[in-house]
């Protein structure tokens, strides 16, 4: 059997799946209430990872961006300490560096074990086995170290000046992590602390790693949760799975022949192919309602250029009509929208994007550009931006101000 999806009922869908719409039947935190550390575990649970992102410009970093346009009353602080000892997350890489719910740790041991051998730097660990045996019995003596140690001028007290290469060290902490040998314990002030992955990750959970085979099925049906609708592609994107295209077949056809996925068509119009999917049995429910669903418009929230519905721009071409642009290495002027814009969701429409600058000293949120898809966008467009930026600046305790 091959479903179908229009291209109204996949962008009602992701939507739905990602809480940004009709959060009460996804099962999503509502809005209108104030939420704190359990509505953000289950944000991250629905995806299976919160991708993390150093630039803060808008306010916020874009994993805290996530939470605020979902989660109203959220306190913007409490996004950078989520990763603590006892939660049930860890950080390891996902389709980026992410924060996961922990019980998908096993799911990743095949990615661990090709990290032996690390994917930019080689073998990098057995190039440096020294540096590696130091870090590794310094922190089993010390306790974690962070990853602002590795920086100039980062040494502790009592480091013998030379004791380590500090770059070669940052990198070997680095792949490391990535092997699974340390683990995050926490980050603070947007810092890594490195520790053990004994002393980070449950003995249950180390102790019973999956194969490839077994894994695989598991990552890609909660990519699927996460998007509604998705290709392929996109699910393999999602945990950045490369050249492995037989085994993710493999994969996507074991959860066919267990009823838990079906291929679905997306009709996308007389201009262009038919996409082809995956959506699962239950989220076929909501399609039909969806497709009559009259979202209102009268609000907007501003999205993370990372959200988990914008960061595969062909599918938000796909799905939305709209182009998905970063523009943070352009230099300034080839520029065509601004340096960190943040697309404004409408109803099921992104309406347009603004390009922020948050001035906390001043307590101002600065709009240094608005930018409509219409060319002549609607009184209901303007109302829409207006409240996306009074929620955003609300969310940061700072007032919005026009350049």
């Amino acid at each position: 059997m091959t479903a179908t999806l229009t291209q109204r009922q996949a962008r009602r869908l992701a939507l739905l799946r990602a809480g940004l719409i009709k959060p009460s039947w996804s099962g999503m935190p509502a809005r209108g209430a104030r939420y704190g550390r359990a509505a953000a575990l289950k944000v991250i649970r629905r995806f299976g990872y919160l991708q993390l992102d150093t630039v803060s410009i808008a306010g916020a970093r874009s994993h805290v961006l996530v939470l605020l346009s979902r989660l109203t009353g959220f306190d913007p602080a409490l996004g950078e300490r989520l990763l603590e000892p006892g939660e049930p997350l860890f950080e390891y890489w996902g389709h980026e560096a992410s924060w996961l719910p922990l019980e998908l740790y096993p799911a990743f041991e095949f990615r661990r074990r090709e990290c032996a051998r690390h994917p930019w730097w080689g073998d990098l660990i057995g190039k440096h086995q020294d540096v590696a045996d130091g870090l590794i019995a310094r922190i089993a003596a010390e306790g974690p170290l962070r990853s602002a140690d590795f920086e100039e001028g980062g040494r502790r007290k009592g480091d013998r000046a030379g004791w380590w290469n500090l770059k070669v060290a940052a990198k070997v902490a680095t792949a490391l992590w990535s092997c699974g040998r340390l683990a995050i314990r926490r980050r603070s002030a947007f810092q890594r602390h490195y520790d053990l992955a004994e002393r980070v990750i449950p003995e249950e959970l180390r102790g019973r790693p999956l194969g490839r085979e077994d894994a695989l099925p598991i990552l890609l049906e909660r990519a699927l949760a996460g998007h509604g609708w998705a290709t392929t592609g996109t699910l393999a994107a999602t945990w950045r799975l490369k050249s492995l295209r037989p085994a993710i077949d493999s994969a996507l056809r074991r959860l066919t022949d267990e009823g838990r996925i079906l291929p679905c068509r997306l009709l996308v119009g007389r201009s262009k192919a038919d996409a082809i999917g995956w959506v699962r049995p239950q989220d076929l429910e909501f399609a039909d309602r969806l497709g009559d669903l009259r979202p209102r418009r009268g609000r907007g929230v501003l999205l993370s250029p990372f959200d988990p519905v914008l960061w595969d721009r062909g599918r938000v071409q796909t799905l939305f009509g709209f182009e998905q642009l970063l523009e943070i290495f352009k230099p300034a002027p080839q520029r065509r929208w601004g340096y960190f814009c943040l697309p404004v969701l409408a109803g099921d429409s992104l309406i347009g994007r603004v390009d922020l600058k948050a001035e906390n000293a001043a307590g101002r949120l600065r709009v240094l550009s608005r930018h409509f898809e219409r060319s002549k966008p609607t009184a209901a467009d303007r109302s829409a931006m207006d409240s996306a930026l009074e929620r955003h600046g609300e969310a940061l305790s700072l007032a919005v101000a026009d350049d």
